[in-house]
Order: structure tokens, then sequence, then C-alpha cells
């Protein structure tokens, strides 16, 4: 059967990291998604207000970390993706800002998730289609990026992974960077070739796959070994919410906001072997602290029913 995991964030605090790693083994999970991006929030970024963690030397970054490495091997628990914060690039941002998440945020991220024996890094693409014109340009400078982590993800073993996203227009979701499954699987398989190995990967994310329409069979079939990791969660269709698969509904007959069998039939077409990973973080602040524990066991309860619908066609 597939592994589970979950985000760390908000499960697990730096205070006792130990005590959220048991927390996670108990609810039925045997991998983490570390959030790496709970250490420089998005909103920081966007608002110019750097809190200079990443300033720290990697070994002070390691000394910071080793209770979490400690604490999840303690507990079983594997950190087998993180998330590095995003965004990493910012258009109307500052030289000092862009090029401090360009040469200090990201390589130093690359370097932890070493450090924690973590194989995957999701990244957000730049966000760049309107102002450059389209989004093979705005790929480019994503490219650019790629490359510039590319040798030391190598040296370290690391796949980077870049995901769908999405885009605001007039009160409106549209597509953002990496909504093409055809394009990216071209880009990811001449980029990988071009480095002899596998420095880069796909992160399919539910949620956004959601927000803008996206075919969720076709898009992980036609990804099929490209894809590394996962993003599941669910909204209504509307805003990007990170809530427990089946939460929304389209209709009062409760059909599912979320093609969740067209995405079950996608994995089943690739036969995924990886992990079903939950970004749900949201849901541990939208219920009481008292249901915590209830809350991620029935996260976990989700991703073993996923895991018994998958290995049945796989059987």
């Amino acid at each position: 059967m597939l592994e589970l995991g979950v985000q760390t964030k908000e499960a697990v605090q730096d205070e006792n990291p130990a005590e959220g790693f048991s927390q996670l083994r108990q609810a039925g999970f045997s991998c983490a998604d570390f959030s790496l991006n709970a250490y420089l929030l998005n909103l920081d970024i966007y608002g110019n207000n750097l809190n200079r963690f990443f300033d720290a030397s990697v070994q002070e970054l390691e000394k910071f970390f080793t209770p979490h490495k400690k604490g999840a091997a303690k507990a079983g628990i594997r950190i087998h993706q993180m998330h590095m914060p995003y965004p990493i690039y910012v258009p109307q941002g500052s030289a000092e800002l862009n090029d401090y998440l360009w040469h200090q945020m990201a390589p130093k991220s690359l370097a932890v998730c070493a450090f924690l024996d973590c194989r995957y890094i999701v990244v957000h693409g730049f966000k760049l289609a309107r102002e450059l014109g389209s989004e093979d340009r705005e790929w480019a400078q994503t490219e650019t990026f790629i490359h510039y982590l590319a040798p030391q993800a190598r040296e370290l073993g690391i796949t980077l992974c870049v995901e769908n996203l999405y885009n605001g227009l007039g009160g409106h979701m549209i597509e953002g960077p990496c909504c093409n499954a055809r394009k990216m699987a071209e880009r990811i398989d001449r980029i990988n070739e071009q480095y002899g190995c596998e420095v880069l990967g796909f992160c399919f994310d539910t949620g956004h796959a959601n927000l803008v329409g996206l075919d969720m069979e076709d898009f992980v079939t036609v990804l099929g070994p490209r894809l590394k990791v996962l993003h599941i969660h669910d909204n209504d269709g509307i805003t990007d919410l990170h809530q427990v698969p089946y939460t929304f509904a389209r209709t009062r007959e409760n059909r599912a906001s979320t093609d969740w069998q067209g995405f079950i039939r996608g994995l089943q077409n690739i036969h995924y072997r990886g992990v079903l990973n939950f970004e749900t973080a949201p849901v541990l602040t939208a219920f009481p602290q008292g249901l915590r524990k209830e809350s991620l066991t029935f996260i976990a309860t989700i991703g073993k029913y996923f895991a018994e619908q998958i290995y049945k066609r796989l059987r």
C-alpha cells in the first residue's frame, strides 16, 4: 500500500518537534512534508519584510533543525518532501529582496533538505506571464532559476519539483505557471537529459487544479513517472482553502467540488508508487485545538481510502 504524508506546518512545533512527529505517526502517517516555507512566509516576502531567518549559516541551520531530524527519526517518520519558501522572485520587489531569495534562501533551502535526508523539494515557478507576454517567456525565467540550482541539486541527490499554480485576474482564478502537462513533460525530460539525472520533477496540486479546471486524470497520466510528489487538498473552486478532501460540493446532490475519481484514475494509470501527501495545514486551525489528533487521523483515513482505491486496480 502507498505511504501517507502530511505537512508539518501547524502539526510540528519548534519547541518540541518530537511530540508533533509522534502525533503524526499515531494518526497513521509514515512520511512528512516539511514546511520550510513556514520560516519565511509568502506574505512577508511580498511585503518586502524579510525576517532574515536564512542569514544563518548552513551549520547554524543544521543545528536549529537537528531536533526536528531526531524527532522524526524517533517517531518513525520519513521526511519525504519539503516546500521551499515562495515566491522565489517578486516582479515589483527590490533588487536586495530578489537577490536574497536567490542567493541566500534558495541554496540554503537545498542544504536543509539534504540535512533532513529529504529527496524532493517543491519550488514555485515565476508568475510573469502578464508582464512578459507569454507562458513560454515566463517559463524561461523559471528555467533560469532551475539551472542555477540544478548543479547543487545533482550534487546533493535532490529533485526540484515545480507545481501547477493559479493566478488571479479580475476576481477570477486563471491558470498560472506549469499548468500545461505536455509542455511540462517535455521540459522535465529535456532538463534531466542535460544533467544526466533527475534534477527536475513535478508536484501535482489537486487544489490548484480544481481552481482552474484542469482535467486531473489527463494531467496526471501525461506526467507519468515525472510526477514525484503530491499536494492533496480540497477547496470550493473559488478560493485556495487547503481543506480535507470531499469537504465541498457543487450541487445539493453533493457532487464533490473536486474530481477525486479522476485524480485516483490518473494515479492508477501511471502506477503511482510515491507518497499520498496532504497539504492540509489549515485544517488544524479550522478545527478546535482539542480536535487536532482527530483531525489528523481523519486526514490519514482519507489517505488510506485513496490508497485502497488505487491498489484495487493495480493488484
